[in-house]
């Protein structure tokens, strides 16, 4: 083995060779391009050949060069994974990383929030709003909570909460709109849509409620179509349209008064959501702590669910 390696000038040319430039190599190492190209010119030196191509204000790496960056860039990275497993067995981080859609995110689970913080300070949660699946092989995210029917297989998942299905409108669309007594009376009403990705035909749509009601569905005035599950939510309350109540995200607004159920049973969803996480993360004692407060968040909302019929 080589003791002299100059690191410092590879680590930069590993930098140079995947950016394609030294000026946005030296963006991400935090330095002056001049220090850039002096680091390459010590290397090239060093190994006596030419490593990059420079073409004007571009460049190209030479075949050695792309072997060097290759070799490089598997060794720091191997480097890299090592110091993380260090770090990591050393202590167990503060903070806790949730993915989550943002639609429950903003309407369930931000307003509840704040009684976890209260209980255990020393665990702030980082919450990461998207409708991508996380495959946990990061740093982003610790714990997940999903919404669908459950199968993620190879990793550890509860039900957090069922949904129940039914029609929701602000008090004013009752008091000043056309009659809404009957499913007929959609007729004269704007429908509020979520754009919720189906699955196996049984994702909770207007007409999965009319098929699982027994009931036909008429022709509604205007559709208005939204891509997240909140801002149905907040359409509805502001009286523009008639939304497919989902229990878990329009109850809080139910027992505030800022939506009613006009008329309907509900029905229950096929779709769920589920906490999910790899089936070793609830050793770590504050993905435990959060896991028995959102349970405990979930269970409460049911018992609310059930005492409003």
């Amino acid at each position: 083995m080589i003791s002299n390696l100059p690191f410092t000038a590879l680590r930069t040319f590993e930098a140079v060779a995947r950016q394609r430039g030294f000026g946005r190599a030296a963006e991400e190492l935090g330095v002056t391009q001049s220090a850039v190209s002096q680091q390459i010119r010590l290397l090239e030196d060093w190994l006596g050949m030419r490593l990059l191509n420079r073409h004007g204000g571009r460049v190209s790496v030479t075949d050695e060069g792309a072997r060097l960056a290759a070799a490089v860039a598997q060794g720091f990275g191997g480097v890299a994974d090592i110091c993380r497993e260090l770090r990591d067995a050393r202590t167990e981080p503060m903070a806790i990383g949730l993915s989550c859609l943002p639609g429950f995110a903003y309407v369930w689970l931000i307003p509840r929030l704040i009684g976890f913080d209260q209980r255990h300070p020393e665990h702030p949660v980082s919450i990461a709003t998207s409708a991508r699946l996380t495959d946990f092989s990061g740093d982003d995210a610790d714990i997940a909570i999903r919404y669908g029917m459950g199968r993620y297989p190879g990793l550890h998942v509860e039900k957090l909460l069922e949904e129940w299905l039914f029609p929701v409108c602000a008090p004013s669309l009752l008091e000043n709109g056309p009659p809404l007594r009957t499913v007929a009376d959609l007729s004269g009403h704007t429908l509020l849509v979520d754009d919720v990705t189906d699955i196996d035909g049984l994702a909770p749509t207007w007409q999965f409620w009319a098929n699982e009601s027994g009931v036909t569905l008429p022709k509604p005035a205007r559709l208005r179509r939204f891509g997240q599950s909140n801002m149905v939510v907040q359409a509805a309350v502001r009286g523009l349209g008639v939304a497919l109540g989902r229990s878990p995200l329009v109850m809080d607004a139910i027992a505030a008064g800022d939506l009613v159920k006009p008329f309907g049973r509900a029905v229950a969803s096929r779709f769920a959501y589920w906490l999910v996480c790899p089936p070793d993360a609830l050793k770590s004692p504050r993905i435990a702590a959060f896991r028995d407060w959102v349970l405990s968040e979930a269970a409460d909302h049911t018992r609310s669910v059930a005492d409003h019929g």
